[in-house]
C-alpha cells in the first residue's frame, strides 16, 4: 500500500506524527501537510499566490497552503504514483455535526475522494493538552484495514471521531449520522488601544444535540464514531416541492 497522510494542524502536530507512524504497519507512508496550522479553512484552494514545498526529511513534506492544496500537490506533483489511501489527521479536536463543513481535516479527505482515492478523516475529541493520540492512531489503523479489505461505497469517504481515552476504556465502534449543533451566534466586539473596533467570532461553545444515532451521541459515551460522508449537498426531499413552483 502507498498511503498519503495529511492534516490541518500543521506538519509539526503530534496527531500527524502518531498517525503517520501507525500507518507504516500498512505500507509506505508519505506525509504532505501544511507548514503551519490551517484549522477551519474548509475546502479552500490557494488560487492567487504560488505554493512552495519544503522537504523536512525523507517522505515528509510541508506545503505553504491549505489541506486541500496538500492533497492536490501530493497526488499531482509529488508522489511518484497515485496513493492507494489518503488519511487525514489526527485532528486535535472533534469534527462532529456541522463542523465538517469548516474542517480542513475533513476537506482533505473530501478532496481525495473527489479524485477517486479512498479517504478517511480522523479526529480526537479533545482540545486539552493531555491526549491519547497513540491510542487513537491504533484505532485509525483498524479502520484503515477495513477500508483496504472491503473498499468504500462509491462517492463515500469516512469521518472518524475517537474519544480521548485509553483504548481499553473505549466503547464499541458505531456507524453514525452527522449530528447538529445549536449555535448561539454571539460575536464579541471590543475596541483596541488605538480606538479601532475588532470582533471575535466563536466566543461561546455551541450546544450539540444528543440524539441517538448521531456522532455527538456516540462520542459523549466514549464510542468511536464513523460517519460516511459524500459531497452531494442536494436536499433531495425538496426537489419535488420546488418543482411545483412557477418561475
Amino acid at each position: 500500500m502507498n498511503i498519503m497522510v495529511t492534516n490541518d494542524d500543521g506538519i509539526h502536530a503530534a496527531g500527524l506524527r502518531a498517525l503517520a507512524e501507525a500507518m507504516t504497519e500498512l505500507g509506505t507512508v508519505t506525509v504532505v501537510a501544511p507548514d503551519r496550522e490551517r484549522s477551519a479553512v474548509g475546502h479552500s484552494l490557494t488560487l492567487h499566490s504560488p505554493l512552495r514545498i519544503f522537504e523536512l526529511h525523507r517522505g515528509w513534506y510541508a506545503v505553504d497552503g491549505t489541506p486541500t492544496d496538500c492533497v492536490n500537490m501530493g497526488i499531482h506533483n509529488m508522489l511518484p504514483i497515485k496513493p492507494d489511501l489518503v488519511v487525514s489527521g489526527i485532528n486535535h479536536g472533534a469534527n462532529l455535526g456541522d463542523d465538517v463543513t469548516y474542517s480542513g481535516t475533513v476537506a482533505a479527505a473530501m478532496e481525495a475522494n473527489l479524485m477517486g482515492i479512498p479517504a478517511i478523516a480522523f479526529s480526537l475529541a479533545t482540545f486539552e493538552p493531555g491526549n491519547h493520540f497513540t491510542d487513537a492512531a491504533q484505532i485509525a489503523v483498524q479502520v484503515a484495514r477495513q477500508v483496504i479489505a472491503h473498499g468504500l461505497p462509491a462517492d463515500t469517504f469516512l469521518n472518524v471521531n475517537i474519544p480521548n481515552c485509553p483504548r481499553d476504556r473505549m466503547q464499541p465502534t458505531l456507524i453514525t449520522r452527522q449530528g447538529k449543533r445549536s449555535f448561539i451566534g454571539k460575536i464579541v466586539d471590543k475596541t483596541d488601544p488605538r480606538g479601532r473596533k475588532y470582533f471575535w467570532v466563536g466566543s461561546e461553545e455551541p450546544r450539540p444535540d444528543d440524539e441517538p444515532g448521531t456522532d455527538f451521541h456516540a462520542i459523549h459515551r466514549h464510542h468511536v464514531s464513523i460517519t460516511p460522508l459524500h459531497l452531494d449537498l442536494t436536499n433531495h426531499k425538496s426537489l419535488p416541492i420546488l418543482s411545483r413552483w412557477t418561475f
